[in-house]
Protein backbone atom coordinates (compact mmCIF):
# COMPACT_ATOMS: atom_id res chain seq x y z
CA UNK A 1 0.00 0.00 0.00
CA UNK A 2 1.64 3.11 -1.12
CA UNK A 3 1.37 6.22 0.76
CA UNK A 4 0.70 10.02 -0.58
CA UNK A 5 3.31 11.72 1.61
CA UNK A 6 3.25 15.25 -0.48
CA UNK A 7 2.23 18.58 1.53
CA UNK A 8 -1.29 18.94 1.31
CA UNK A 9 -2.27 22.52 0.40
CA UNK A 10 -5.79 24.20 -0.12
CA UNK A 11 -6.82 27.41 -1.22
CA UNK A 12 -9.59 28.63 0.24
CA UNK A 13 -11.80 30.98 -1.44
CA UNK A 14 -13.80 33.41 0.77
CA UNK A 15 -16.72 35.53 -0.26
CA UNK A 16 -17.19 36.87 -4.25
CA UNK A 17 -13.71 38.55 -4.22
CA UNK A 18 -11.90 35.04 -2.75
CA UNK A 19 -13.99 32.72 -5.54
CA UNK A 20 -13.01 35.15 -8.17
CA UNK A 21 -9.17 35.08 -7.04
CA UNK A 22 -9.67 30.84 -6.91
CA UNK A 23 -11.51 31.21 -10.65
CA UNK A 24 -8.27 32.76 -12.08
CA UNK A 25 -5.76 30.33 -10.50
CA UNK A 26 -7.79 27.55 -11.74
CA UNK A 27 -7.67 29.29 -15.41
CA UNK A 28 -4.26 29.20 -14.90
CA UNK A 29 -4.26 25.70 -14.48
CA UNK A 30 -2.07 26.01 -10.96
CA UNK A 31 -0.78 22.81 -10.15
CA UNK A 32 -0.10 20.52 -7.13
CA UNK A 33 -3.06 22.75 -4.72
CA UNK A 34 -6.70 22.21 -3.87
CA UNK A 35 -8.84 24.49 -4.18
CA UNK A 36 -12.63 25.17 -2.41
CA UNK A 37 -14.83 28.73 -2.41
CA UNK A 38 -17.48 29.09 0.24
CA UNK A 39 -19.85 31.88 0.21
CA UNK A 40 -23.02 32.91 1.33
CA UNK A 41 -24.35 34.08 -1.91
CA UNK A 42 -25.81 31.10 -3.56
CA UNK A 43 -25.84 32.55 -7.18
CA UNK A 44 -22.63 33.33 -7.12
CA UNK A 45 -21.31 30.53 -5.74
CA UNK A 46 -22.93 28.48 -8.44
CA UNK A 47 -21.37 30.30 -11.12
CA UNK A 48 -17.44 29.37 -9.58
CA UNK A 49 -15.40 26.82 -11.41
CA UNK A 50 -14.27 25.36 -8.48
CA UNK A 51 -15.77 21.56 -7.54
CA UNK A 52 -15.56 21.99 -3.89
CA UNK A 53 -18.39 24.50 -2.44
CA UNK A 54 -19.91 25.34 0.67
CA UNK A 55 -22.67 26.93 1.35
CA UNK A 56 -22.11 29.30 4.26
CA UNK A 57 -24.77 29.33 6.46
CA UNK A 58 -27.85 28.37 4.45
CA UNK A 59 -30.07 28.89 7.53
CA UNK A 60 -28.93 32.30 8.88
CA UNK A 61 -28.82 33.89 5.20
CA UNK A 62 -31.30 31.55 2.95
CA UNK A 63 -28.59 31.96 0.39
CA UNK A 64 -29.11 35.22 -0.07
CA UNK A 65 -25.37 36.98 1.16
CA UNK A 66 -24.74 38.85 3.98
CA UNK A 67 -25.61 41.79 2.82
CA UNK A 68 -22.48 43.67 3.79
CA UNK A 69 -22.59 42.78 7.65
CA UNK A 70 -19.55 40.94 8.80
CA UNK A 71 -21.42 39.93 11.60
CA UNK A 72 -23.93 37.57 9.52
CA UNK A 73 -20.78 36.20 7.83
CA UNK A 74 -19.51 35.03 11.24
CA UNK A 75 -22.51 33.65 11.83
CA UNK A 76 -22.52 31.74 8.72
CA UNK A 77 -19.54 30.27 9.01
CA UNK A 78 -20.00 29.56 12.54
CA UNK A 79 -23.06 27.34 11.13
CA UNK A 80 -21.17 25.98 8.67
CA UNK A 81 -17.92 24.93 10.75
CA UNK A 82 -18.61 20.99 10.27
CA UNK A 83 -18.59 21.40 6.32
CA UNK A 84 -15.43 23.94 6.62
CA UNK A 85 -13.55 21.29 8.53
CA UNK A 86 -14.29 18.57 6.46
CA UNK A 87 -12.17 20.34 3.68
CA UNK A 88 -9.40 21.62 5.91
CA UNK A 89 -8.78 17.91 7.48
CA UNK A 90 -5.17 16.76 6.29
CA UNK A 91 -4.40 19.99 4.79
CA UNK A 92 -0.43 21.15 6.14
CA UNK A 93 -1.06 24.56 4.33
CA UNK A 94 -3.97 26.77 3.83
CA UNK A 95 -4.47 30.05 1.82
CA UNK A 96 -7.45 32.22 2.71
CA UNK A 97 -8.30 34.77 0.25
CA UNK A 98 -10.71 36.98 0.89
CA UNK A 99 -12.21 40.91 -0.42
CA UNK A 100 -12.39 43.12 3.26
CA UNK A 101 -15.02 45.31 3.41
CA UNK A 102 -17.25 43.67 2.31
CA UNK A 103 -19.82 40.79 4.71
CA UNK A 104 -18.67 37.73 3.69
CA UNK A 105 -15.19 38.08 3.36
CA UNK A 106 -14.51 40.21 6.33
CA UNK A 107 -16.89 38.17 8.48
CA UNK A 108 -16.54 34.66 7.16
CA UNK A 109 -12.52 34.41 6.71
CA UNK A 110 -11.54 34.93 10.30
CA UNK A 111 -13.84 32.04 11.02
CA UNK A 112 -12.40 29.44 8.95
CA UNK A 113 -8.55 30.95 9.61
CA UNK A 114 -8.83 30.23 13.19
CA UNK A 115 -10.44 26.57 12.19
CA UNK A 116 -7.12 26.14 10.48
CA UNK A 117 -4.90 27.31 13.21
CA UNK A 118 -6.65 25.61 15.86
CA UNK A 119 -5.69 22.18 13.95
CA UNK A 120 -1.95 22.98 13.20
CA UNK A 121 -2.09 23.92 9.50
CA UNK A 122 0.20 26.39 8.39
CA UNK A 123 -2.16 29.67 7.84
CA UNK A 124 -1.55 32.04 4.89
CA UNK A 125 -3.67 35.52 4.51
CA UNK A 126 -3.83 37.12 1.03
CA UNK A 127 -6.53 39.89 1.25
CA UNK A 128 -7.58 43.25 -0.38
CA UNK A 129 -8.79 46.28 0.60
CA UNK A 130 -11.33 48.38 -0.73
CA UNK A 131 -11.02 51.41 -3.33
CA UNK A 132 -11.04 54.59 -2.54
CA UNK A 133 -14.20 55.09 -3.96
CA UNK A 134 -16.44 52.67 -2.48
CA UNK A 135 -16.01 54.84 0.85
CA UNK A 136 -15.58 55.27 4.48
CA UNK A 137 -17.48 52.62 6.07
CA UNK A 138 -16.42 50.00 3.54
CA UNK A 139 -12.72 51.02 4.28
CA UNK A 140 -13.62 51.15 8.31
CA UNK A 141 -15.21 47.62 8.32
CA UNK A 142 -11.97 46.22 6.18
CA UNK A 143 -9.83 47.26 9.14
CA UNK A 144 -12.22 45.85 11.76
CA UNK A 145 -11.88 42.54 9.21
CA UNK A 146 -7.59 42.65 8.91
CA UNK A 147 -7.32 43.19 13.01
CA UNK A 148 -9.80 39.90 13.46
CA UNK A 149 -7.53 37.93 10.55
CA UNK A 150 -4.60 39.29 11.89
CA UNK A 151 -5.38 37.16 15.44
CA UNK A 152 -5.21 34.02 13.53
CA UNK A 153 -3.36 33.31 10.35
CA UNK A 154 0.56 32.60 10.47
CA UNK A 155 1.37 35.24 7.94
CA UNK A 156 -0.63 38.11 6.25
CA UNK A 157 -0.48 39.72 2.68
CA UNK A 158 -2.90 42.75 2.31
CA UNK A 159 -3.15 44.19 -0.90
CA UNK A 160 -4.87 47.52 -1.32
CA UNK A 161 -7.08 47.71 -4.57
CA UNK A 162 -6.16 51.12 -4.60
CA UNK A 163 -2.88 50.56 -5.62
CA UNK A 164 -4.18 49.25 -9.17
CA UNK A 165 -4.01 52.44 -10.22
CA UNK A 166 -0.18 52.49 -10.03
CA UNK A 167 -0.37 49.59 -12.82
CA UNK A 168 -3.52 50.45 -14.50
CA UNK A 169 -3.98 53.01 -17.55
CA UNK A 170 -6.77 54.44 -19.53
CA UNK A 171 -7.58 51.06 -21.04
CA UNK A 172 -7.24 48.79 -18.12
CA UNK A 173 -10.62 46.94 -17.97
CA UNK A 174 -12.20 46.46 -15.09
CA UNK A 175 -11.88 42.53 -14.95
CA UNK A 176 -8.17 42.99 -15.76
CA UNK A 177 -8.04 45.49 -12.99
CA UNK A 178 -8.79 42.65 -10.69
CA UNK A 179 -6.42 39.89 -12.47
CA UNK A 180 -3.85 41.94 -11.37
CA UNK A 181 -4.74 41.61 -7.98
CA UNK A 182 -5.16 37.90 -8.04
CA UNK A 183 -1.67 37.21 -9.42
CA UNK A 184 -0.42 38.36 -6.39
CA UNK A 185 -1.68 35.47 -4.86
CA UNK A 186 -0.75 33.22 -8.11
CA UNK A 187 2.73 34.07 -8.01
CA UNK A 188 2.89 33.24 -4.26
CA UNK A 189 1.23 30.03 -4.02
CA UNK A 190 3.38 29.03 -6.71
CA UNK A 191 6.42 30.03 -5.93
CA UNK A 192 5.80 27.91 -2.99
CA UNK A 193 4.33 24.66 -4.57
CA UNK A 194 7.14 24.72 -7.18
CA UNK A 195 9.56 24.77 -4.64
CA UNK A 196 8.41 21.60 -3.40
CA UNK A 197 7.20 19.66 -6.49
CA UNK A 198 9.36 20.63 -9.34
CA UNK A 199 12.75 19.10 -9.68
CA UNK A 200 15.60 21.06 -9.27
CA UNK A 201 19.34 21.04 -8.11
CA UNK A 202 18.30 23.00 -4.70
CA UNK A 203 15.01 21.21 -3.34
CA UNK A 204 13.32 22.79 -0.68
CA UNK A 205 10.53 20.76 1.49
CA UNK A 206 7.68 21.60 3.44
CA UNK A 207 9.84 22.07 6.99
CA UNK A 208 11.73 24.93 5.31
CA UNK A 209 8.61 26.72 4.27
CA UNK A 210 6.89 26.30 7.20
CA UNK A 211 10.10 28.12 9.18
CA UNK A 212 10.06 31.34 7.48
CA UNK A 213 6.76 31.35 7.18
CA UNK A 214 5.04 29.89 10.70
CA UNK A 215 4.05 32.69 13.29
CA UNK A 216 5.69 35.61 10.97
CA UNK A 217 2.89 38.31 10.69
CA UNK A 218 2.54 41.06 7.96
CA UNK A 219 4.69 39.48 4.89
CA UNK A 220 4.75 40.52 0.83
CA UNK A 221 4.75 37.82 -1.98
CA UNK A 222 6.45 39.02 -5.39
CA UNK A 223 7.46 37.57 -8.94
CA UNK A 224 9.54 38.87 -11.36
CA UNK A 225 10.29 37.49 -15.03
CA UNK A 226 12.98 38.61 -17.39
CA UNK A 227 14.86 37.05 -20.92
CA UNK A 228 17.70 38.01 -22.52
CA UNK A 229 20.96 39.96 -21.29
CA UNK A 230 20.60 40.90 -17.57
CA UNK A 231 17.87 38.78 -16.94
CA UNK A 232 18.58 37.57 -13.57
CA UNK A 233 18.96 40.76 -12.21
CA UNK A 234 16.27 42.43 -13.85
CA UNK A 235 13.66 39.22 -12.70
CA UNK A 236 15.04 39.61 -8.75
CA UNK A 237 14.10 43.55 -8.90
CA UNK A 238 11.19 43.35 -10.01
CA UNK A 239 9.96 40.46 -7.74
CA UNK A 240 11.29 42.49 -4.50
CA UNK A 241 8.83 45.56 -6.22
CA UNK A 242 5.72 44.62 -6.04
CA UNK A 243 3.60 47.79 -6.93
CA UNK A 244 0.11 46.38 -5.89
CA UNK A 245 1.90 46.01 -2.37
CA UNK A 246 2.14 48.94 0.15
CA UNK A 247 5.61 50.40 0.28
CA UNK A 248 7.18 47.74 2.24
CA UNK A 249 11.02 47.55 2.92
CA UNK A 250 12.68 44.11 3.07
CA UNK A 251 15.09 45.66 5.18
CA UNK A 252 13.20 44.19 8.37
CA UNK A 253 11.93 41.04 7.09
CA UNK A 254 12.58 37.95 9.38
CA UNK A 255 12.58 35.64 7.19
CA UNK A 256 12.55 35.45 2.90
CA UNK A 257 12.32 32.38 0.69
CA UNK A 258 13.49 32.83 -2.51
CA UNK A 259 12.78 30.20 -5.48
CA UNK A 260 15.01 30.99 -8.63
CA UNK A 261 13.35 29.27 -11.66
CA UNK A 262 14.84 28.89 -15.29
CA UNK A 263 15.41 27.03 -17.75
CA UNK A 264 18.26 24.19 -18.66
CA UNK A 265 20.60 26.69 -20.17
CA UNK A 266 20.58 29.12 -16.61
CA UNK A 267 23.88 29.02 -15.06
CA UNK A 268 25.47 29.27 -12.01
CA UNK A 269 26.21 32.81 -12.16
CA UNK A 270 22.66 33.73 -12.35
CA UNK A 271 21.58 32.19 -10.03
CA UNK A 272 24.15 33.96 -7.79
CA UNK A 273 23.21 37.23 -9.18
CA UNK A 274 19.75 36.89 -8.41
CA UNK A 275 20.03 35.36 -4.92
CA UNK A 276 22.54 38.18 -4.44
CA UNK A 277 20.27 41.17 -5.77
CA UNK A 278 17.92 40.16 -2.84
CA UNK A 279 20.35 39.20 0.10
CA UNK A 280 21.39 42.84 -0.27
CA UNK A 281 18.12 44.44 0.47
CA UNK A 282 17.40 41.93 3.31
CA UNK A 283 18.71 42.06 7.29
CA UNK A 284 21.62 40.05 7.47
CA UNK A 285 20.34 38.18 10.69
CA UNK A 286 17.29 37.30 8.35
CA UNK A 287 16.73 33.62 7.48
CA UNK A 288 16.79 33.14 4.12
CA UNK A 289 16.09 29.83 2.91
CA UNK A 290 16.90 29.63 -1.12
CA UNK A 291 15.61 27.11 -3.73
CA UNK A 292 16.53 26.49 -7.47
CA UNK A 293 14.05 24.76 -9.88
CA UNK A 294 14.27 24.00 -13.34
CA UNK A 295 11.11 24.58 -15.87
CA UNK A 296 11.35 23.83 -19.48
CA UNK A 297 8.77 25.43 -20.42
CA UNK A 298 10.23 28.83 -19.89
CA UNK A 299 13.30 28.25 -21.93
CA UNK A 300 15.42 31.59 -22.38
CA UNK A 301 13.74 33.21 -19.62
CA UNK A 302 13.99 33.28 -15.63
CA UNK A 303 11.47 33.75 -12.91
CA UNK A 304 12.43 34.84 -9.18
CA UNK A 305 9.87 34.33 -6.59
CA UNK A 306 9.90 36.06 -3.23
CA UNK A 307 8.11 35.59 0.19
CA UNK A 308 9.48 37.58 2.69
CA UNK A 309 7.70 37.73 6.25
CA UNK A 310 7.86 38.72 9.60
CA UNK A 311 7.85 42.57 8.12
CA UNK A 312 7.95 45.39 10.50
CA UNK A 313 5.38 47.61 8.37
CA UNK A 314 5.34 50.88 11.55
CA UNK A 315 9.08 51.27 12.16
CA UNK A 316 9.58 53.71 8.97
CA UNK A 317 6.18 55.68 9.92
CA UNK A 318 6.89 56.10 13.77
CA UNK A 319 10.55 57.56 13.38
CA UNK A 320 9.77 60.38 10.91
CA UNK A 321 6.71 61.85 13.16
CA UNK A 322 8.62 61.44 16.22
CA UNK A 323 11.81 63.87 14.81
CA UNK A 324 9.25 66.13 13.19
CA UNK A 325 7.77 65.92 16.75
CA UNK A 326 10.50 67.09 18.81
CA UNK A 327 11.32 69.78 15.28
CA UNK A 328 8.13 71.79 16.32
CA UNK A 329 8.41 71.38 19.53
CA UNK A 330 12.33 72.96 20.28
CA UNK A 331 10.94 75.48 17.31
CA UNK A 332 7.62 76.51 19.57
CA UNK A 333 9.57 76.78 22.55
CA UNK A 334 12.53 79.11 21.30
CA UNK A 335 9.89 80.90 19.77
CA UNK A 336 8.46 81.59 23.45
CA UNK A 337 11.84 82.19 24.98
CA UNK A 338 12.48 84.90 22.55
CA UNK A 339 9.58 87.06 23.16
CA UNK A 340 9.51 86.19 27.39
CA UNK A 341 13.06 87.43 28.02
CA UNK A 342 12.11 90.95 25.98
CA UNK A 343 9.38 91.33 28.40
CA UNK A 344 11.87 90.52 31.85
CA UNK A 345 14.00 93.55 30.93
CA UNK A 346 11.39 96.25 29.09
CA UNK A 347 8.16 96.15 30.07
CA UNK A 348 7.51 99.23 27.17
CA UNK A 349 8.46 96.16 24.61
CA UNK A 350 11.98 97.10 23.57
CA UNK A 351 14.35 95.13 23.48
CA UNK A 352 17.70 95.30 25.50
CA UNK A 353 19.92 97.58 24.00
CA UNK A 354 23.66 97.69 23.98
CA UNK A 355 24.60 101.46 23.75
CA UNK A 356 28.28 101.38 22.46
CA UNK A 357 30.41 104.81 22.80
CA UNK A 358 32.08 104.16 19.42
CA UNK A 359 28.49 104.05 17.57
CA UNK A 360 27.66 107.21 19.35
CA UNK A 361 31.18 109.30 18.40
CA UNK A 362 30.41 107.98 14.52
CA UNK A 363 26.72 110.12 14.71
CA UNK A 364 28.23 113.16 16.42
CA UNK A 365 31.52 113.33 14.51
CA UNK A 366 30.22 115.67 11.94
CA UNK A 367 28.40 118.30 14.36
CA UNK A 368 30.26 121.05 16.52
CA UNK A 369 30.34 120.00 19.97
CA UNK A 370 28.91 123.28 21.78
CA UNK A 371 25.74 123.00 20.00
CA UNK A 372 22.59 122.04 21.21
CA UNK A 373 22.25 119.95 18.11
CA UNK A 374 24.73 116.97 19.21
CA UNK A 375 22.49 116.32 22.07
CA UNK A 376 19.65 115.14 19.57
CA UNK A 377 21.65 112.32 18.16
CA UNK A 378 22.57 111.15 21.65
CA UNK A 379 18.96 110.67 22.38
CA UNK A 380 17.91 109.05 19.37
CA UNK A 381 21.03 106.98 18.80
CA UNK A 382 20.28 103.63 20.68
CA UNK A 383 18.15 105.73 23.29
CA UNK A 384 15.10 105.87 21.66
CA UNK A 385 13.64 103.58 24.82
CA UNK A 386 13.04 107.17 26.10
CA UNK A 387 10.61 108.35 24.06
CA UNK A 388 8.82 104.66 24.21
CA UNK A 389 8.94 105.49 28.44
CA UNK A 390 7.33 108.83 28.35
CA UNK A 391 4.89 107.52 25.55
CA UNK A 392 6.86 109.28 22.49
CA UNK A 393 7.21 107.70 18.68
CA UNK A 394 9.22 104.29 18.21
CA UNK A 395 11.98 103.99 15.87
CA UNK A 396 11.50 100.73 13.67
CA UNK A 397 15.10 101.71 12.23
CA UNK A 398 16.58 101.50 15.67
CA UNK A 399 14.81 98.60 17.08
CA UNK A 400 15.35 96.17 14.02
CA UNK A 401 18.53 95.02 14.58
CA UNK A 402 18.44 94.31 18.61
CA UNK A 403 15.33 92.44 17.83
CA UNK A 404 17.81 89.48 16.66
CA UNK A 405 20.85 90.61 19.26
CA UNK A 406 21.51 87.67 21.81
CA UNK A 407 21.64 88.53 25.06
CA UNK A 408 24.96 89.97 26.49
CA UNK A 409 27.02 88.02 28.42
CA UNK A 410 27.27 88.00 32.35
CA UNK A 411 30.67 90.14 31.94
CA UNK A 412 28.43 92.86 30.39
CA UNK A 413 25.57 93.15 33.02
CA UNK A 414 27.08 96.63 34.73
CA UNK A 415 27.15 98.13 31.73
CA UNK A 416 23.51 97.22 30.93
CA UNK A 417 22.60 98.00 34.19
CA UNK A 418 23.64 101.36 33.50
CA UNK A 419 21.95 102.06 30.69
CA UNK A 420 18.62 101.01 32.17
CA UNK A 421 19.74 104.15 34.58
CA UNK A 422 20.06 105.90 31.67
CA UNK A 423 16.64 105.23 30.37
CA UNK A 424 14.62 105.89 32.95
CA UNK A 425 14.53 102.01 34.74
CA UNK A 426 14.63 102.27 38.29
CA UNK A 427 18.02 100.94 39.59
CA UNK A 428 18.01 97.80 42.25
CA UNK A 429 20.18 98.85 45.06
CA UNK A 430 19.57 101.55 47.68
CA UNK A 431 20.45 104.73 46.10
CA UNK A 432 17.45 104.85 43.78
CA UNK A 433 15.21 106.17 45.85
CA UNK A 434 16.56 109.78 44.12
CA UNK A 435 15.06 108.81 40.58
CA UNK A 436 17.18 110.26 37.99
CA UNK A 437 14.58 112.24 37.01
CA UNK A 438 13.60 114.16 40.54
CA UNK A 439 15.46 117.11 39.16
CA UNK A 440 14.06 117.04 35.63
CA UNK A 441 11.44 120.09 35.29
CA UNK A 442 8.07 119.07 34.10
CA UNK A 443 9.37 119.72 30.53
CA UNK A 444 11.33 116.85 30.62
CA UNK A 445 9.70 115.34 27.90
CA UNK A 446 12.51 117.49 25.69
CA UNK A 447 14.67 115.47 24.90
CA UNK A 448 18.07 117.76 25.24
CA UNK A 449 17.21 118.19 29.07
CA UNK A 450 16.57 114.50 29.72
CA UNK A 451 19.64 114.01 28.28
CA UNK A 452 21.89 116.57 30.20
CA UNK A 453 19.91 114.91 33.53
CA UNK A 454 20.97 111.16 32.41
CA UNK A 455 24.40 112.21 31.73
CA UNK A 456 25.26 113.70 34.79
CA UNK A 457 23.67 111.06 36.89
CA UNK A 458 25.68 108.31 35.38
CA UNK A 459 29.15 109.48 34.00
CA UNK A 460 30.73 106.77 36.71
CA UNK A 461 28.98 104.32 35.15
CA UNK A 462 29.30 105.05 31.30
CA UNK A 463 32.15 105.73 29.41
CA UNK A 464 31.17 108.93 27.63
CA UNK A 465 33.52 111.08 25.71
CA UNK A 466 34.99 114.28 27.00
CA UNK A 467 33.49 116.74 24.26
CA UNK A 468 29.64 115.26 25.30
CA UNK A 469 30.38 115.67 28.56
CA UNK A 470 30.55 119.36 28.38
CA UNK A 471 28.12 120.23 25.97
CA UNK A 472 25.78 118.01 28.48
CA UNK A 473 26.56 121.00 31.12
CA UNK A 474 26.41 123.41 28.79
Amino acid sequence: MSIDLQPRIVVFGVGGAGGNAVDNMIKAELQGVEFVVANTDAQALSRSSCENRIQLGLETTSGLGAGARPEIGSAAAEESMEEINLYLEGAHMVFIAAGMGGGTGTGSAPVIARCARDRGILTVGVVTKPFGFEGKRRMSLAEQGLEQIKKHVDTLIVIPNQNLFRVANEQTTFADAFQMADRVLYSGVRGITDLMVMPGLINLDFADVRTVMAEMGSAMMGTGEANGEGRALEAAQAAVANPLLDDISLKGAKGVLINITGGYDMTLYEVDEAANEIRNQVDPEANIILGSTFDETIEGKMRVSVVATGIDTEVSAVEPDSVASFASTVSRRTQEARPSSVKAEAPAEKPEVKAEPEAVVARAEPVEPATPEVQKPVVTNGRVSVDSVFGGPSFPDTSKPFTQTPAPPPAEEPRSNSLHNLFGWRRPTGDDAETPFEDVPQTANDPSEASSSLHDDDDTDLEIPAFLRRSGGH
